[in-house]
C-alpha cells in the first residue's frame, strides 16, 4: 500500500474505537509550541563572554556551534523547516542584539535590542515567549541574585525583571501573540544553610518588586518556575516547588513547571491534572531527565506520552502554555532541535488519537481490567500510518531517515566551516 491507503486503512481502525484521525490531525495544526533558542549555541547567548554559570550546565562540544545572531538564526530556521505544526520563539534575555556601540548591562535591556529578533519571528508568523536570565553574569553575588542580602544586587536583578516584563509586552504588541515570560533562579546554597525562610522571603519581595511594573495581563503571562536543586546549591533552592506554587496560586501569575526540575521519582504527567483544578492556565517546560535535570533531547517516551495525553485529556491544550528546554552540545545542534520538537509533536498527535472518554468510562465503570487490556491494545494502533498524514499535510518529511539527509547537508555546508 502506498501512504494514502495506509492512512485510510488507520483512520478505519481508529474510527472504529471512536477517534476521528482527521480531526486529531487539523487540531495539531493551532496548538502552538514554543522553540527554546538557546539549544543553538549552549545557552551562550549574546551579552557575555565565558562559561555557564549560575547552576546551569552544558557538556559536549559538537562542531559548528552556531556564535552570532545570524548563524543562530540561520541554524533555528534549518531547523524549522523540518518540523511540523505551529511554533512559537523562546527567548532569553541573553539573547539581546547590540548593535555598534548599542551595548548596555542586564538591568537596563529595552525592546530595541530585541527588534531583530521580532523580525525574525513576525517573517515566520511565531509568537515569542521570554526569560529574564539570572546566570552567567559577574553581578551574581555569592551565587544569589533575587535572593541577596545585599540590596545593591538584588536591586540590579530586579531592574532585569522589570526590564524583562517592558520586553515581553513588546513582544506581545508587535506579535500579536500573549508573550509567555518565565523567572528561574538558581539561587540557593550548596551545603546545609543557617536560613532558609530569609531568601525565599528576599525573593517573593523581589518577584512581587518585579510583577509591580506596569503590564497588560491579557498580553503578558509570568510565570515562577521551580527546581528541586541546581549544581552548586545541592542542599537548598529558594525557588522550591512549595514556594513557586505558593507564589503562583496567591499572586495572579502561573505556576511553570519543567518536567527535569523535581525528585526522579516526582512524575509532571500527574502534576498537570492536579494544578489544572484550580489555576486557570499553567506553563511547562519540556525536557527530558536522566537521573537528574540534565536537560536531554525530548524524545517519544512514555513519560513524554503521559504529559501530553494529560493535557489533551483534561481539555487542557488552550489552557497549558508549552515550551521546549534542552540544550544538547554533544550531537548536532539542529538535529537535536527537530528531534526534539518532532517528538512533542508525535506525543500530542497520539494524545488526541487516544479514546479517552472510553478509558473514562470504563474507570467510571470499575471495568479496570479491561481498561488495562485496551490501553495496552492501543500501543499497537497505527499511529504511524496517521503520524506520516500529519507530516505530509505540514509538507515535512515523515521518517528521520529522510529528513536527516537535510542535515547532513546542511552541516557539511555550514556548520563545518565556522
Amino acid at each position: 500500500m502506498d501512504q494514502k491507503e495506509r492512512y485510510e486503512s488507520a483512520k478505519k481502525a481508529y474510527a472504529q474505537i471512536g477517534v476521528d484521525t482527521d480531526q486529531a490531525i487539523a487540531r495539531l495544526k493551532e496548538i502552538p509550541v514554543s522553540l527554546h533558542c538557546w539549544q543553538g549555541d549552549d545557552v551562550i547567548g549574546f551579552d557575555h563572554e565565558g562559561p555557564l554559570t549560575g547552576g546551569i550546565q552544558t557538556t559536549g562540544n559538537y562542531p559548528g556551534k552556531a556564535k552570532t545572531p545570524e548563524e543562530l538564526m540561520q541554524d533555528m530556521d534549518q531547523a524549522l523547516k523540518l518540523m511540523p505544526g505551529k511554533k512559537k520563539l523562546n527567548l532569553h534575555a541573553s539573547y539581546a542584539i547590540f548593535e555598534e556601540g548599542q551595548f548596555v548591562d542586564r538591568d537596563q535591556i529595552g525592546p530595541e535590542h530585541f527588534a531583530r529578533w521580532v523580525a525574525f519571528a513576525k517573517e515566520r508568523n511565531m509568537g515569542i515567549d521570554f526569560n529574564p536570565t539570572f546566570f552567567s553574569h559577574d553581578r551574581i553575588k555569592d551565587g544569589l541574585t533575587l535572593t541577596s542580602p545585599d540590596e545593591e544586587t538584588r536591586k540590579f536583578w530586579i531592574d532585569h525583571g522589570k526590564a524583562c516584563i517592558r520586553i515581553s509586552e513588546y513582544f506581545a504588541k508587535e506579535t500579536g501573540i500573549p508573550c509567555v515570560m518565565n523567572i528561574w533562579i538558581g539561587d540557593g546554597f550548596k551545603d546545609i544553610p543557617g536560613d532558609r525562610m530569609g531568601p525565599r522571603l528576599r525573593y517573593k519581595d523581589s518577584i512581587e518588586q518585579i510583577l509591580s511594573e506596569p503590564y497588560d495581563k491579557n498580553l503578558v503571562k509570568p510565570c515562577v518556575e521551580s527546581k528541586v536543586f541546581g549544581i552548586g546549591v545541592e542542599s537548598y533552592t529558594a525557588g522550591s516547588a512549595e514556594f513557586s506554587l505558593s507564589f503562583a496560586a496567591t499572586h495572579g501569575c502561573l505556576p511553570l513547571m519543567d518536567n527535569g526540575h523535581y525528585h526522579p521519582t516526582e512524575m509532571v504527567s500527574d502534576k498537570i491534572p492536579a494544578l489544572l483544578c484550580f489555576y486557570p492556565e499553567i506553563a511547562l517546560h519540556i525536557t527530558r531527565p536522566v537521573r537528574w535535570d540534565s536537560d536531554h533531547v525530548v524524545l517519544f517516551d512514555d513519560e513524554t506520552r503521559e504529559m501530553a495525553r494529560e493535557i489533551v485529556r483534561c481539555d487542557g491544550l488552550d489552557r497549558v502554555y508549552m515550551a521546549l528546554d534542552y540544550f544538547d552540545a554533544g550531537i548536532n545542534r539542529v538535529a537535536a532541535w527537530t528531534v526534539g520538537f518532532r517528538s512533542w509533536q508525535k506525543a500530542l498527535l497520539n494524545a488526541l488519537c487516544t479514546p479517552n472518554e472510553e478509558f473514562k468510562r470504563l474507570q467510571d465503570e470499575n471495568r479496570m481490567t479491561e481498561l488495562m487490556m485496551f490501553q495496552e491494545d492501543m500501543k499497537l494502533a497505527p499511529f504511524g500510518d496517521v503520524w506520516e498524514e500529519y507530516c505530509r499535510q505540514c509538507g515535512v518529511a515523515a521518517s528521520g531517515r529522510e529528513w536527516f539527509e537535510t542535515i547532513k547537508k546542511y552541516e557539511e555546508e555550514v556548520l563545518l566551516k565556522r
